[in-house]
């Protein structure tokens, strides 16, 4: 809804104007600017609806997601060996999350979770398979339209492929280049990428490219990270003047499977930069390079918005779709990728799911501020959605996080409870309900484990014997959240926990 003094001023500057709609008469125009002029001096300030916490002007709203970056692997979350200053900047003028949880374990349902605001118990996609958005379905881009937002993504969708309704250009958003499929994003230098609704072609070669483009590249010339930053900086330079949301889900530093299998080494940056010459195995070398590079991305995101005098209107917010990969040859444990949490991608321990989120907004968000909020992607739609000064227009699992954010910490709601399900390995389910982690493995019917991460935040106790009442509630607050979908069945058997999942 638009303050009522935008609404007046937008009427006034129609019946003043030269090409007046037809059918309006002169005498009806001069009726209609005193009417106008009346109510913009009647109507008070204080009566004008404005967006929470943003006084007279709603901000721009820039999401940035990486690909399989760890809660360990930035140096405001304690890494050691790898170098993120452009992040780490984030940090010391916004607020950093220390339990903050992506959407899913894997690509896919994390981003669907985050565009829909519905934990993995209800939303479509729930899993890495080749589903698409539905008509129905409501993102938030196309909930922020309704505040005259202009909408773009760049990176990796994943939530629908070329022809179907889950094109991004179908679901909100007016600008997209980057990669449909979350199979072909393996690839960094593919043969294609996909802008609003058209490939492009770019000029490397693969040789055994499949149907979705995923393969090992024998041509290297487009890397897609560096074409993925000139088209951001490119929507930026072209709305600086008017409100915009930007949806960056970069692909650093998500491996390239394929070539994993290949040649052991699913790294892919065009140089090693400042750990050329460290003596660590080539692949710790490229995964630190690729980390780094998606760095100096962020920076250039935010010279940008700085060079056009945008950054204090503009709310960043920095995070990652699910834990650390073990592809590539990437040693997690060399890296600490995890930090103090156990499990990594694929995982429903918290090395799993739990990610960084680093929010920036100079003079609304406390610098160098923290914040134990158990939150998720699942909010950001109720909190894109309450700064811009709207209500989602569709269901949602998720809470408006802005209060944390403004510091009115007294007027924050909080969830009773997050929740995940996951389909491969046999199937598995996850919630967090205050300092409660619980795990079913496999989903509906397997044994709860239960783990107090306030004292056991690497969930090595398992306290189900302990806490029977607990356990039970945990069983309930299981079958409360998981809808049954016909496109999405548990089976198999659970894989037993590995050596990656353990401390």
């Amino acid at each position: 809804m638009q303050p009522v003094t935008a609404i007046l001023n937008s009427v006034v500057r129609r019946a003043t104007t030269c090409n007046q709609p037809k059918g309006i008469h002169t005498t009806k125009r001069l009726h209609l600017l005193a009417l106008c002029a009346f109510l913009l001096n009647v109507v008070p300030a204080s009566a004008v609806p404005e967006p929470p916490g943003t006084g007279r002007s709603r901000p721009n709203i820039v999401y940035i997601m990486a690909d399989d970056l760890g809660y360990g692997d930035l140096g405001c979350y304690g890494q050691k060996l790898i170098q993120t200053p452009h992040i780490d900047r984030l940090a010391e003028r916004g607020m950093r999350f220390t339990d903050f949880y992506a959407g899913s374990t894997v690509c896919a349902p994390s981003r669907c979770v985050l565009m829909t605001g519905l934990h993995t118990g209800h939303c479509f996609i729930r899993g890495n398979g080749k589903d698409n958005l539905r008509p129905k379905d409501v993102t938030v881009a196309e909930v922020l339209k309704r505040a005259n937002y202009a909408t773009g993504q760049v990176g990796k969708w994943g939530l629908g492929h070329e022809g179907t309704t889950g094109l991004p250009t179908r679901q909100g958003f007016d600008f997209f280049y980057g990669y449909l499929d979350q199979h072909h994003a393996h690839l960094y230098y593919p043969t294609f990428l996909v802008k609003n609704e058209k490939r492009v072609k770019l000029r490397n070669f693969v040789p055994d490219e499949g149907k979705w483009g995923q393969g090992v590249a024998s041509k290297k010339i487009d890397y897609s990270p560096e074409l993925m930053m000139k088209e951001t900086l490119g929507f930026i330079d072209a709305h600086k003047d008017e409100r915009f949301f930007l949806y960056l889900s970069y692909t650093l530093p998500h491996a390239n499977n394929e070539a994993t299998r290949k040649t052991g080494d699913g790294t892919a940056v065009p140089d090693l930069g400042i750990y050329k010459d460290k003596k660590w195995t080539k692949q710790n070398k490229g995964q630190a390079a690729m980390i780094t590079y998606l760095d100096q991305m962020v920076g250039q995101v935010i010279k940008r918005l700085e060079t056009h005098r945008l950054d204090k209107n503009t709310v960043i917010f920095f995070t990652s779709d699910n834990g650390p990969h073990s592809e590539g040859g990437n040693d997690v444990n060399f890296f600490d990728a995890n930090g103090p949490v156990s499990g990594i991608k694929r995982a429903m321990y918290d090395g799993g799911i739990r990610v960084p989120m680093i929010v920036q907004w100079p003079g609304r968000v406390k610098a160098g501020s923290t914040t134990q909020l158990m939150a998720g992607a699942v909010d950001f739609m109720a909190t894109a959605a309450e700064i811009a000064g709207l209500k989602p227009d569709a269901p949602t699992d998720g809470i408006s996080f802005l209060p944390t954010l403004l510091g009115k910490n007294k007027q924050q709601k909080e969830h009773d409870y997050l929740y995940w399900e996951f389909y491969e390995q046999g199937s598995k389910q996850a919630l967090r309900a205050g300092k409660w982690k619980a795990i079913r493995r496999p989903m509906i019917t397997g044994p709860i484990e239960l783990y107090d991460v306030s004292e056991d935040i690497a969930e090595l106790k398992n306290l189900a014997n302990r806490y029977p009442e607990v356990v039970s509630r945990v069983e309930r607050l299981f079958t409360e959240a998981h809808a049954p979908s016909q496109r999405w069945r548990p089976s198999g058997k659970p894989r037993k926990r590995n050596r990656a999942e353990s401390r």
